[in-house]
């Protein structure tokens, strides 16, 4: 925002007012060049814009009275004895010098110098000798000075611009050069830029002054070279910050830029980073020493005899196998003697109990868990969402939580902002846009904002208008950053200021010309309301496309067409509130509402008219699109769901045959366990609720999907166990045999997934927290409906079949001729036989698993090598609707906004008392310490690439320092009662109605408030300091006084309790660079934070930045950390729970190793996709370790659980689970995955579509190819030992398989 200050910017070109004051000379012809002899004297005349002009006759020097020299000797020490000016002259001079001071009184030394230039100019007793009047002009009868050569010699020249070329003027957070030097880049061109004759109404100069160094040989004139003060000079020292090359000043050395990883490797023409080079090192490693120890390992089994060939995996009794059943029934004789862990045997023991009580009372089952499940829903009452984005991003513990927090306590909050974008079109053929400066557009523009003027928000019955709650840092007017601010907000004054002409001048002048001054009286920054140019300012495209740095000259010869700004920027700050007690805020978000409106229906259409684009947003934009996304996928998410449903009814059921289909299938079975997910979701939401936990959209649409997709997984392995059982047993029997057969693998993923759920709730972005716990709690009590009312539902879908009952249908009965059918035994489906005599031997070749296991540890080792490339953040773009309009805002931010986000240095508990040494510690004028803030600020500033703050900071302090000073004399005074007296140009001093101001008015007897023996080493005394902050913060700032604080740092200084001493809460505002991507945002914050730790440290005052975007990226500053030890967590946390259930460490490992695998392979994926690491990306990642257990856990149970060699153990694993796998967890996440990329929402589709879908494949290949590979070479022994087998008979061990 620009500062708002009423005639904020004298420049020079108000003091080349000074430079008319003094001019007095003889006709031309009868120039006289000696000592003691004038150039000039006296006033002969005016011009139509009231500036004075001297007269053109030489006379000798005359000598003041005392009082005059003394005024004289005030503010000129250098001239003493007779003087070339007159009284008049002087105070003319005097009052017109004084707008200079405020900018340069901070640097003592160049503001001596600055002043002996119009001193010698103006009284010196030889001025003869350097001043030449070249022409002259005829004025109300009178001759007048028309034009002169000013001979001043280069050291001078070169001494004055070195003193002030960095002096800051901290108001507009720019260099003083910039007002009063047009922003000159050496002395030459600051004089070309004083000495330009102005156009009649524009400041500068009233006539031509030609500055020459060098003198003519014939000629008496010896060229002004009176004493020039360094920077450096240690009696007229500037701050380190004004002056940062002297020699007191040290420079250290810019902070290094931020790299993750800067080790690099360089191999001839390619260059490699060191990671990805270890990678490969260690990858031939591993591959050549797995190749010697798999040959050795092939040569000594080849000379072992190979175990017998062993049943397939057996039900397990309370002492370990069901040997008893199979003997009666199969007339096989089996005597085992089971090595199981009590956890196991507890296991078995328990699922064999239980799935015999099931079977015998499944309605009381099925009764009670929806019962339970029912009561938990009832916490629904209290169900509310949360849609504030800094409420589901952030968490309330974080230090950028705090620090926002304090700094809206303390300070004021940042305003709302509300904003416009009005860009060209690019040509098709040359793809470049053209200016939008023209005459077209700004009338465009103006047609626009009567529209936005005519807005009205309704808020509970009452009208609300812009102006009701715009900022207002000045008088009535809103502070809009506008180009159309160049013509007062007024379509009236376009064609009366000279249109595009008049904005043009304007980009060069918005700091010295008061016709560009705002509405609101302050000046507004080119860069902030233009868009599109090169380079990081509009200076920057002054220099190098005009080649030209001198605004005179750009001004008279600039053509538009050179203006390469493509947009308009036009921004509306409006006032935040905390806590919105008064319904502040509630008033401003009724009339976006309808600004928004406004732009959809009427502007954007006007805007495409004329060819142009129109990108625009709001506050609460991101909030209103958040709450429309919540609807924007409902079809999507429900066809997923469909999809699903459709799969798992066909998964459930037998083959089928079209006679017994009706019988067979199980779309009702399938249909009641997609309710049970549905209702352990709403018990998972009921129980967080009654809590007062707040839901979030992405919970309600993701954690369906996600619990039925794990879901899915376990009730198609329980049918499939059901389904292995002998028809010949009980229904009891099969039921229970079914449980102890999968129950415990079961459990283990179960277990293992609700635990890396969990761990997501550490992550610190509430959204993926609570995201983290509902799906935990939904998946424990899925998993508890699974094992109750579905394995009930499971029997009496048994019992309908056995009944030969249709499904759907349970009430009709058909014919036993079918029922016969159908129980006459069950046939192997296609993946059984597919896994059985393809996937499982196609595996077992030797050639085959050598190349398993090179490709897959080159994948995991090449994942890990470009991991490190893995960029952090969330864009903003992804998280909204594809059809929003901020999706074109956001493109247009980026390309288009050349202003960073504004950056607040806050400092607590500064002790302004004169024991302190707090108040040098911060400032950055004279005598303050080399390495205060401010001038560590101005430091950082020059290395804005590293460091990302674009221009020192805006001090109040400094400010109020100079405001404070005897030199800047129209500021701090106070009349004869001790009362604050204004500067003379405002109020009561001068009122409205007078064109020029009286000197001889009320406050013609106000003095300064201090003389120099009143302050101490040029500070204020504590008592003094109390006093006069509260006069400085409220002085309005003008041309007499442009310091003045009311406006620019009124929200600066919290003064509560200051009257202690200690100043609790202030801030120093400057700018980051502009910020484009997710990793600027974040090295800006990163850059920010460490720059003030190392000041805090050592000046021992507390520091720290605060920007509005810190907030909502600050989790990406430990990102990783947060990731890598939550990922470690759940890894930790499964392998000790598949080591209690399983008793085997070696199993464990195993799965532990295949889940690295698949998590490292995983992150890969990211980076080849672009997916960002983030809080979403995290809670994936943990997420997808749950997950990806599935894919290992049962076949390394069942590997386990069978016994023979290796080979055949590994086979066995695959033909008993590999199909169940493949169709109940693979195919069921594959299908309802890809329903979601045709999702309307960026983030379903990269965050939930493109990884889980990696992850399903990924999970697939490790879990069907890579593990059993890894079992087959190196699994755990079997727990079987001791087993003699007697079969009696082939269909009796045909039956068993």
């Amino acid at each position: 925002m620009a500062i708002p200050t009423k005639l904020l910017l004298l420049q020079l070109f108000t003091f080349s007012l000074l430079l008319t004051a003094n001019l007095t000379h003889s006709e031309p012809s009868n120039n006289r060049h000696s000592k003691e002899y004038c150039a000039m004297y006296d006033i002969c005349g005016h011009r139509s814009d009231g500036k004075v002009l001297n007269c053109p006759y030489a006379s000798p020097s005359i000598q003041p009275d005392e009082l005059f020299s003394a005024k004289i000797q005030s503010l000129c020490p250098t001239i003493s004895g007779n003087v070339c000016c007159t009284e008049t002259q002087f105070d003319t001079l005097r009052s017109q010098v004084q707008q200079a001071v405020p900018f340069l009184v901070g640097c003592p030394a160049c503001l001596r110098n600055f002043l002996n230039l119009f001193c010698e100019l103006s009284c010196s007793p030889n001025q003869s000798l350097f001043i030449n009047v070249t022409s002259v002009a005829e004025v109300s009868g009178n001759l007048t000075v028309d034009g002169i050569d000013y001979h001043i010699t280069d050291t001078f020249g070169e001494g004055l611009y070195e003193s002030c070329k960095e002096v800051k003027f901290g108001t507009m957070n720019t260099r003083a050069i910039n007002f009063v030097g047009g922003g000159a880049k050496n002395f030459r061109e600051w004089f070309t830029f004083i000495g330009q004759k102005a156009p009649s109404g524009f400041p500068g100069s009233p006539y031509a002054i030609n500055f020459k160094s060098s003198i003519p040989e014939s000629s008496a004139m010896v060229p002004m070279n009176v004493s020039v003060y360094s920077c450096g000079d240690t009696s007229l020292g500037c701050s380190c910050g004004d002056c940062p090359s002297s020699p007191a000043c040290s420079s250290p050395e810019p902070l290094p830029p931020h790299d993750e990883d800067s080790c690099s490797i360089r191999i001839g023409p390619l260059k490699v980073r060191c990671i990805e080079l270890s990678m490969a090192l260690v990858y031939v490693l591993l591959v050549s020493c797995f190749f010697g120890w798999a040959g050795l390992n092939r040569r000594r089994n080849t000379t072992q005899p190979l175990d017998s060939s062993k049943p397939l995996l057996h039900p397990v009794e309370e002492d370990g196998i069901n040997s008893e059943m199979k003997e009666n029934i199969l007339g096989v004789k089996v005597q085992r003697h089971a090595q199981l862990s009590p956890v196991q045997r507890y296991m078995a023991k328990f699922y064999r109990s239980y799935g015999s009580w099931i079977a015998r009372n499944p309605s009381l089952v099925l009764f009670m868990s929806v019962a339970i499940v029912l009561a938990l829903c009832s916490g629904l009452y209290n169900f509310k969402v949360e849609t504030r984005p800094e409420k589901l991003w952030v968490g309330p513990e974080s230090k950028a939580a705090e620090e926002k927090k304090f700094f809206d306590t303390h300070l004021s909050p940042f305003y709302r902002i509300e904003q416009l974008i009005l860009a060209t079109v690019p040509d098709p053929k040359s793809g470049r846009a053209p200016s939008i400066v023209t005459d077209e557009n700004i009338l465009l523009l103006f047609d626009i904002q009567q529209k936005v003027d005519q807005i009205r928000g309704n808020y509970s019955g009452s009208e609300v208008s812009l102006p009701d709650i715009c900022l207002k840092p000045l008088g009535e007017d809103c502070a809009t950053q506008s180009i159309l601010q160049y013509f007062k907000m007024d379509s009236g004054t376009f064609d009366d200021y000279g249109g595009v002409e008049h904005a043009e001048y304007c980009f060069q002048h918005y700091t010295s010309s008061e016709t560009c001054l705002s509405a609101f009286q302050a000046p507004v920054d080119p860069s902030a309301v233009l868009g599109g140019f090169s380079g990081n300012n509009y200076s920057e495209v002054m220099v190098s496309e005009l080649g030209c740095s001198v605004p005179f000259d750009c001004y008279s010869d600039v053509k538009r067409t050179l203006f390469q700004a493509t947009a308009f920027v036009v921004t509306y700050p409006v006032n935040n509130v905390i806590g919105d007690s008064s319904n502040e805020n509630a008033r401003a978000v009724a009339w976006e509402k309808s600004f928004i409106q406004l732009a959809k229906e009427e502007l954007l259409p006007m805007v495409r008219s004329k060819n142009l684009s129109l990108s625009f947003s709001s506050e609460s934009s991101i909030e209103e699109e958040l709450k429309r996304e919540s609807t924007a996928d409902v079809i999507t998410i429900a066809a997923s769901y469909l999809v699903m449903f459709v799969y798992i009814s066909v998964t459930l059921g037998d083959a089928p045959q079209f006679y017994t289909f009706y019988i067979s299938s199980k779309v009702l079975l399938g249909l009641s366990g997609v309710v049970l997910v549905l209702l352990s979701v709403l018990g998972s939401v009921g129980v967080f609720s009654a809590l007062g936990v707040k839901s979030t959209l992405i919970i309600m649409e993701v954690i369906p999907f996600l619990v039925l997709a794990v879901g899915v997984d376990n009730m198609c392995i329980l049918v499939h166990a059901v389904k292995r059982q002998p028809r010949e047993v009980s229904l009891e029997q099969r039921i229970s045999s079914a449980l102890v057969e999968v129950g415990p693998s079961i459990t283990l993923a179960s277990l293992s997934e609700v635990l890396a759920f969990a761990v997501g709730a550490f992550v610190p972005m509430p959204a993926c927290r609570i995201f983290s716990m509902f799906a935990a709690l939904a998946i424990m009590l899925d998993f508890f409906l699974q094992i109750t009312a579905f394995v009930a539902l499971i029997v009496f879908d048994c019992k309908r079949s056995a009944d030969n009952r249709i499904d759907c249908f349970p009430c009709i009965k058909v014919p036993s001729s079918s029922r016969e059918s159908v129980e006459g035994g069950r046939e192997p489906g296609f993946l059984e036989r597919y896994m059985k005599e393809v996937h499982a031997p196609v595996l077992g070749l030797w050639g085959v698993k050598m190349v398993v296991v090179a490709v897959f540890f080159a994948f995991a080792l090449a994942s890990i090598a470009i991991s490190p490339r893995l960029e952090t953040g969330l864009e903003q773009k992804i998280v909204l609707p594809r059809d929003s309009y901020l999706q074109d805002y956001f493109d247009s931010l980026s390309e288009y906004l050349r202003v960073g986000p504004p950056l607040y240095f806050v400092v607590k508990n500064y002790n302004y008392s004169s024991e302190s040494r707090h108040t040098n510690q911060l400032c950055s004028i004279s005598q303050c310490n080399s390495n205060s803030l401010l001038n560590e600020i101005s430091r950082a500033s020059q290395a804005s690439d590293t460091s990302y703050i674009a221009k020192p900071a805006a001090s109040w302090l400094d400010d109020f320092l100079v405001w404070l000073s005897p030199e800047a004399f129209g500021c701090c005074r106070k009349f004869t009662n001790g009362s604050y007296c204004p500067p003379d140009d405002q109020p009561p001093c001068c009122t409205a109605e007078e064109d020029i101001c009286s000197l001889d008015g009320i406050c013609k007897d106000c003095t300064t408030c201090f003389r120099h023996s009143d302050l101490v080493q040029d500070r204020p005394s504590t008592a003094q300091f109390r006093e006069k902050l509260p006069w400085f913060l409220n002085a309005l700032p003008s041309a007499d006084c442009a310091k003045g604080g009311h406006g620019a740092y009124t929200n600066s200084v919290d003064l509560k309790g200051y009257e202690s001493g200690v100043i609790q809460a202030s801030e120093f505002r400057t700018y980051h660079t502009p910020l484009n991507t997710q990793g600027d945002y974040v090295n800006a914050l990163r850059a920010a934070r460490e720059f003030s730790s190392r000041i805090s440290n050592s000046l021992k005052i507390d520091i720290f930045p605060y920007s509005v975007f810190y907030i909502f990226f600050e989790q990406y500053l430990n990102i990783w950390t947060v990731a890598l030890t939550n990922l470690a967590i759940a890894i930790g946390a499964i392998f000790i729970v598949c080591w209690l259930i399983t008793s085997s460490a070696w199993s464990s490992a195993i799965i532990v190793l295949v889940l690295v695998m698949i998590l490292v392979d995983l992150m890969g994926m990211m980076v080849i996709l672009g997916i960002q690491l983030n809080a979403v990306s995290v809670v994936n990642l943990i997420m997808s370790i749950g997950i990806a257990v599935e894919f290992c856990v049962h076949i390394s149970h069942a590997f386990l659980m069978s016994s023979g060699d290796r080979e055949h153990r590994a086979r066995e694993a695959l033909e008993t689970m590999g199909a169940s796998v493949f169709s109940g967890i693979t195919l069921t996440k594959l299908v309802g995955v890809i329903v979601l990329c045709f999702a309307r929402s960026e983030i379903f589709v990269v965050y939930y579509f493109q990884m889980y879908l990696a992850l399903v494949i990924i999970g697939f290949l490790h879990g069907l190819v890579f593990l059993p590979v890894i079992l087959s070479l190196a699994g755990p022994p079997q727990l079987n030992l001791d087993i003699e087998q007697q079969q009696t008979d082939e269909a009796s061990s045909s039956l068993l398989n």
